[in-house]
């Protein structure tokens, strides 16, 4: 297909831009093009930029997670267990034998502990799971530690994990079309590609998906420890084009937990915990593993948040020599920042992790908040940063990661450490998969805006409006 965007501007400019898409690559940039034969679409000044990724997804988590009874609203146990409640009042009893999900809770700053009481008298003989905000840890009932052979309450990392997998047992058709849902919403953000770290064997997913007519984005999906021996016999290595818009992404391993959770790998002990945190791969198993995935072409994606776990990460790739990227980077010492630049290892960030976790960032890293999430110090070290959401975790939306690193405030706070804000041009640098300019040759994945988010006010970035989103040179998403 042959498509001639008329009349587009850059971001920051006034010059009338013309786009020519040959198929699934960019065949010229520039004022006044001529495509005999091309479908126009005219722009009337809107803006061009490259079609935004998001770096870091968990995309059966996202489908699932909005078929869920929401907890964000709950601010202490009790509000959670009402919630659960009445959800069960409004709906009724799940089908027998299956548990409650909900999701979405941040207990870091609750005044009352998740007690499995106060689920069993909100729910009674009702399996209920609820899962947090962060992923890292889900509290049980009686009926559903029952259900699932474990102890109630809360259960952190591994034993979380083993629980929320379990809950992925939806039939394929449901959960695709659930996911194929969410891309179409992505699409609608700008959004041309993810790399989909889910916890699972995505290969066979993505592939039956993309088999079934999936075509809403780009997508990379990640290889985990346990599937390593499966990924290596089936010959995937990082970049390997399995269709069209799929290819194998990193290797990923976690090595810490989350700061909501209290097992981020700090340091410093809690406040009033006698815990530094969960170190849950140890560096000399990491190194093992990081070599196995090399050798096979995997590049790894290592999950660390606290500045232990981020330091100890680091040396890993040090003393390998290998390049790859870690995950989150949440908390630095203030050594570490430039070794990302040094050893070549991209700094992998969710910059509206920062204010979703705030609050709970200067109780628990007091005195330490001025070394968490500083964007702007990676990137004035030269570290090549990238942008993405955790989706569940946060909204698979650039421009609400955009507006975090641009602004570090929400809903008219103040900002939070406003040194580490970034302006806007490098934060859509960040969230183009390296794509800095449309250029000839490029490929053909584009957003149009309908105002030019450089000169734009910083509030309305959050929800800034796309107008067409096109990957390969196809239409996903268009208001036109």
């Amino acid at each position: 297909m042959s498509l001639l965007l008329r009349n587009g501007r850059l971001p920051g400019g006034d010059v009338p831009v013309d786009l020519h898409l040959e198929g699934d690559r960019i065949a010229a940039v520039g004022p006044g093009l001529v495509a005999p034969g091309a479908k126009v679409l005219e722009l009337d000044g809107r803006v061009l930029i490259p079609g935004l990724w998001d770096q870091h997804v968990h995309l059966t988590q996202t489908a699932l997670a909005r078929q869920r009874l929401d907890l964000s609203p709950a601010g202490s146990a009790a509000e959670a267990a009402a919630l659960v409640r009445a959800q069960l009042d409004a709906t009724g009893l799940p089908p027998q034998g299956l548990p409650f999900v909900g999701t979405g809770f941040r207990d870091g700053l609750w005044p009352d502990d998740p007690d499995p009481a106060l689920l069993d008298a909100a729910a009674g003989d009702v399996p209920v799971v609820l899962v947090s905000a962060d992923l890292h840890c889900c509290w049980l009932n009686t009926a559903a530690a029952a259900r699932f052979g474990t102890e109630p309450g809360l259960l952190r990392e591994d034993a979380c994990f083993a629980v929320v997998r379990s809950l992925d047992d939806v039939p394929a058709e449901v959960i695709d079309r659930w996911v194929l849902d969410e891309g179409r919403r992505a699409a609608t953000r700008g959004v041309v590609g993810v790399v989909d770290l889910e916890m699972r064997w995505n290969a066979d997913d993505w592939q039956r998906r993309v088999a079934e007519g999936f075509d809403a984005l780009r997508v990379r999906f990640g290889v985990y420890p346990q599937h390593l021996d499966r990924a290596i016999e089936a010959g995937l290595s990082t970049g390997r084009a399995l269709a069209p818009l799929l290819e194998v992404g990193p290797f990923k391993v976690i090595t810490d937990g989350s700061l909501n959770t209290r097992t981020a790998f700090c340091v410093d002990p809690y406040p009033g915990l006698d815990s530094r945190g969960l170190l849950t791969v140890p560096p000399e198993e990491l190194g093992r593993m990081l070599e196995r995935a090399d050798a096979a072409g995997l590049v790894p994606a290592v999950h660390a948040i606290g500045d232990d776990a981020n330091r100890l990460a680091l040396d890993v790739f040090a003393r390998l020599g290998l390049r790859g990227r870690i995950e989150h980077a949440q908390l630095l010492r203030h050594e570490d920042v430039p070794r990302f630049a040094e050893l070549g290892v991209i700094a992998s960030v969710q910059p509206e992790h920062a204010m979703d976790d705030r609050d709970v960032a200067d109780r628990y890293w007091a005195g330490r908040t001025e070394r968490a999430f500083v964007l702007r110090s990676l990137i004035e070290s030269g570290a090549t940063v990238v942008l993405g959401s955790d989706a569940p975790v946060a909204p698979l939306d650039p421009w609400v990661a955009i507006a975090a690193a641009t602004t570090r405030s929400r809903e008219a706070r103040e900002p939070w450490h406003p040194e580490q804000r970034i302006d806007v041009a490098t934060a859509l640098r960040c969230s183009s998969d390296g794509v800095d300019e449309l250029l000839p040759g490029g490929r053909a994945d584009v957003a149009v805006l309908d105002a030019d988010p450089v000169r734009s006010e910083p509030a309305a970035l959050r929800e800034f409006p796309v107008a067409v989103t096109l990957v390969a040179g196809r239409v996903t998403h268009s208001t036109l």
